[in-house]
């Protein structure tokens, strides 16, 4: 497809996400909605008109860019012509609108950690994100210039304001894990995005101590770049550093002699990207914790306390070996699927579990990106905080990531133009092997190459940007990586 990557469709708000595409979508997004909710071979057999039934209904909210209320008044326009009714629900994060949308449709107009300059459309339906079938049939009627419903079926929006029940939701679902948090200190870089309402509300009603960073909402991200990284959490890592200095136990209340007493410095940190479905977790040394060590750990909760017979994680092919390891230890198995698309690789699983069969999805993640599928169906790093806070409220961050096996892990990007991807990963698939020869092989979802001693490699295309990316993890890494980009590189230029 061409309009839709790996996370909906996203790009420059001057010369892609224009408000003309807004309106193209959400008029397409209303005609499809509308053939699979009226005439003989309707999903639903709701008799109210198409435009009114919840199954045709359409919440549509954006985060805090400051070209969202424009994209927003367009993307509005084309649903309402399309004849559907919309819910406007303002400014929210990503996750609390999938949260919006379960029993009908969402919208969610964010570029997520992309700079201000660009913006994006996600679509959602039941809660989860629309899969490739949904997408295509709405880029085909995009591409159709889809003609607008009849004029006496248009509709007129209504205000709705979804944020309050979410984060209550929240806040009953992270109860079931871990300890109260009692005064646990938290510091939350929010990074001006839409965590700033979310995640130390929950925090705090649940009975943290947050302090805040960036805090505000603000489409400018004046406070960092909105993708949370080493570098541009920098100053979120040296004010946890400096605050724990010379601290024992940080984070902690030390109860004085009337039974209470304040904590000093912070258990942890976590920073969010601009719409709230990244994390990033920070330790008291001011360090990140790397990515697939969350997952890990979360992974292996999930499953070790699911109940379940066949208990499954599913994960993407960049995500490192160590979390098959904590996985299988606690008795199940991981699945993997293509970047971006988590909620197809749950929906596979279901499909192929056969009746009678004990087969459950406990955990969906890709690095920086969890599911919590026992709450629902979308990434959402709100979540992700409040069960990680509760996990560490009753082990400690150090005793949660004891168990993992953290190996040296780089992820390098190689040049290539969008129209010789096809035919590098095709040299690839050979070429790989063939300098490999002991590996297994997994050609997927990329190329990925995986060894006896737990060390892997992958290669694959990027779905956004011209580049061909090498994510490796080994004692030795930096001579498996060197060797990889090197085939890679040969193959992109006889592309």
């Amino acid at each position: 497809m061409d309009l839709f990557g790996t996370a909906g469709i996203r790009g420059g708000v001057e010369d892609r996400v224009t408000p003309a595409l807004a309106l193209a979508v959400g008029r397409a997004v209303g005609a499809e909605i509308r053939s699979r909710t009226a005439g003989p071979d309707a999903e639903s057999t709701d008799e109210s008109a198409a435009g009114s039934s919840p199954e045709s209904t359409v919440v549509l909210a954006r985060d805090g860019r400051v070209t969202g209320p424009a994209l927003a008044a367009a993307t509005e326009a084309g649903l309402a012509a399309g004849g559907v009714a919309v819910r406007r629900a303002g400014r929210l994060p990503t996750p609390a609108l999938a949260h919006a949308s379960r029993g009908r449709y969402g919208v969610m107009l964010t570029a997520s950690h992309n700079p201000p300059t660009d913006n994006g459309i996600k679509l959602f339906r039941d809660g989860a994100e629309f899969d490739r079938d949904l997408e295509r049939a709405v880029e085909s009627r995009v591409a159709a210039e889809e003609s607008v419903a009849p004029w006496d079926e248009w509709t007129r929006a209504a205000r709705t304001d979804p944020l309050e029940g979410y984060l209550d939701d929240v806040c009953e679902y992270a109860a079931g894990f871990g300890a109260d948090l009692d005064g646990l200190r938290v510091a939350v870089d929010c990074g001006n995005g839409m965590s700033a309402p979310a995640t130390p509300t929950v925090l705090r009603e649940l009975g943290a101590s947050v302090v805040t960073l960036n805090g505000n909402v603000d489409g400018h991200f004046p406070g960092r770049g909105s993708k949370p990284t080493p570098e541009t959490l920098a100053d979120l890592r040296a004010f946890v550093a400096d605050a724990n200095e010379g601290v024992d136990d940080p984070g902690r209340p030390r109860p004085d002699a009337e039974g209470d007493g304040d904590a000093e410095g912070f258990a942890f940190a976590i920073g969010h990207d601009g719409d709230a479905d990244r994390i990033v977790i920070v330790d008291a040394d001011g360090e990140v914790v790397h990515e697939d060590t969350v997952l890990a750990v979360l992974a292996e909760r999930y499953t070790r306390t699911s109940g379940a017979a066949d208990p499954v994680v599913v994960t993407t092919p960049n995500a490192s070996g160590r979390i098959d390891e904590r996985v299988r230890e606690a008795g199940g198995r991981v699945e993997r699927v293509r970047l971006g698309a988590l909620h197809e690789g749950i929906a596979a699983v279901r499909g192929e579990s056969a009746p009678g069969d004990d087969t459950r999805v406990v955990f969906a993640a890709e690095p920086w990106k969890h599911i919590h599928v026992g709450f629902g169906g979308w990434i959402d790093g709100v979540t992700s905080a409040a069960v990680i806070a509760r996990l560490v409220a009753d082990e400690g961050l150090d005793a949660l990531r004891e168990p993992v096996t953290e190996r040296p892990y780089r992820k390098v990007s190689v040049a290539c133009p969008d129209d010789a991807k096809a035919t590098a990963m095709d040299r690839l698939e050979t070429a790989l092997p063939e300098a490999f020869p002991d590996a297994a092989v997994d050609t997927d979802h990329g190329v990925r190459l995986e060894f006896d001693d737990a060390s892997w490699a992958l290669v694959r295309p990027s779905g956004t940007e011209p580049y061909v990316r090498v994510y490796a993890e080994s004692d030795d890494v930096d001579a498996l990586v060197a060797e990889v980009e090197e085939i890679v590189e040969d193959a992109v230029a006889a592309a």
